[in-house]
């Protein structure tokens, strides 16, 4: 493995820089024969990940969040000797990921979002990609950070105003609260199976604007990124814009006297 060489085929110098961190990984676990891992990474950094590894061909990785669904997540290395373990799954995640869950007194419970946790990290200064999936609920929320900022996260977001009144206890990735998503069917109309045709219709935008979306490199088909507007979509795809929410193509309900498709899509809410 070239390190340099791999580095040189890669023009953003933030990517430059997580794939370098990366290939150290690796080149740690090669030599101490130790466990490794990133920090938390979106889609499109897990994806970019994903593609060296295959590059270079190393297998001896998994990409893991803390539950099956996560949409953030960490590449964790692995040792030859370790392979087994990983393989049947034994290896204890909980070595890696720790979960600080968060229960809101009476007078708060429905009134916190997503983006009141998210922010309430951001304030303490912990770094985003220490930070997994924030799981909210009804009643609070469980927040899935590395285990080595546990601690840091947990007392910091302890002194914060808007969690004084709040419970604070740490809890196993068995113990995950993950609820069943709400979705919300709509029915669209769309020239083609186009993922651009689809998003431009999903988050209520023009064709132009959505082929703009796909360009900034922020549309996700089952986890991997899109880059053409031209890609065709299908039932019981997932589609993920970020910044505007998820949404899972249905079947194709029928079609309009223009010949246009009418289709119907689950949003997640």
């Amino acid at each position: 493995m070239n390190k340099q060489e791999i580095l040189n085929k890669i023009a953003n110098e933030e990517d430059k820089l997580l794939v370098s961190k990366m290939l150290d990984k690796i080149e740690f676990t090669t030599k101490r024969n130790s466990i490794e891992y990133t920090d938390f990474l979106d889609m499109r950094q897990r994806q970019l990940l994903e593609k060296v590894l295959k590059d270079i061909k190393y297998t001896n990785y998994i990409a893991f969040g803390g539950y099956k669904m996560a949409e953030r997540t960490a590449i964790i290395t692995y040792p030859e000797k370790l392979e087994e373990i990983f393989i049947e799954n034994r290896f204890d995640y909980n070595s890696v990921f720790g979960v600080i869950r968060i229960v809101l007194p009476n007078e708060l419970k429905g009134m916190y979002a997503h983006r009141n946790y998210l922010s309430g990290i951001i304030k303490i200064g912990i770094k985003r990609e220490k930070v997994g999936d924030i799981i909210t609920r009804f009643d609070g929320a469980d927040i899935i950070v590395l285990k080595d900022a546990e601690k840091y996260v947990l007392d910091g977001l302890k002194e914060l105003t808007r969690f004084s009144k709040a419970e604070f206890t740490t809890a196993k990735l068995s113990e995950l609260q993950v609820e069943e998503p709400k979705t919300e069917k709509i029915s669209i109309i769309i020239p083609s199976m186009r993922i651009d045709s689809i998003v431009s219709e999903a988050i209520r935008t023009s064709r132009a604007k959505a082929t703009e979306v796909i360009k900034e490199e922020k549309v996700f088909i089952n986890h991997e990124l899109v880059v053409k507007g031209s890609k065709e979509v299908k039932t019981n795809d997932l589609i993920t814009v970020r910044g505007k929410g998820r949404f899972k193509v249905g079947e194709i309900l029928n079609s309009t006297k223009k010949g246009n498709l009418v289709i119907e899509i689950e949003k997640y809410v």
